[in-house]
């Protein structure tokens, strides 16, 4: 819930922002001299690339969301087996043996978007997010797809190769 409270406000405070900046560009535009114009069509595309990512990451978050609730109604959920310093962070080798374990189970099945889903809990755990969120795309597309075929296009491999 700390997570979904965070996102919310960060969220809320960056459309604050784009407002902000957005009404900024529309006062220069309206000033209506060449120079002001082509900086208020500038300062625009900010807010509107900002928009498109916040976007664009809630969505990522909300099929995320929606694939642990369906693999937690199936008792599919990775159980945290993972052995933590005494500062409570996850220790890296129980991390690595971990993952190992996914990305065997990755391989075995690549086309089970609950694999992936695990893998990509693992990648986090072993804190290598950029293709934690590439296993955890993989897995969203494997689910839209229905598991039926491999979705075409570039997915990384189990192994992170």
């Amino acid at each position: 819930m700390r997570a979904k409270i965070t996102y919310v406000v960060t969220a809320a405070v960056l459309v604050f922002y784009f407002v902000l900046v957005g009404s900024r560009g529309v006062l220069l535009i309206k000033h209506g001299t060449l120079i002001t114009v082509t900086f208020g069509i500038a300062v625009l595309v900010l807010p509107a690339i900002g928009v498109w990512f916040l976007w664009k990451n809630t969505q990522f978050v909300r099929r995320a969301n929606a694939l642990a609730a369906e693999l937690d109604a199936e008792g599919g959920l990775p159980v945290d087996e993972l052995l933590r310093t005494p500062s409570g962070r996850i220790d890296r080798a129980s991390a690595d043996a971990v993952f190992e374990r996914r990305r065997e189970e990755t391989e075995d099945t690549p086309d089970d978007w609950r694999c992936w889903f695990r893998l990509a809990v693992a990648y986090q755990d072993a804190r290598d997010t950029p293709r934690a969120r590439k296993a955890m795309q993989r897995a969203i597309a494997l689910h839209r797809a229905g598991a039926a075929s491999s979705p075409s296009g570039e997915h990384p491999s189990p192994s992170g190769a």
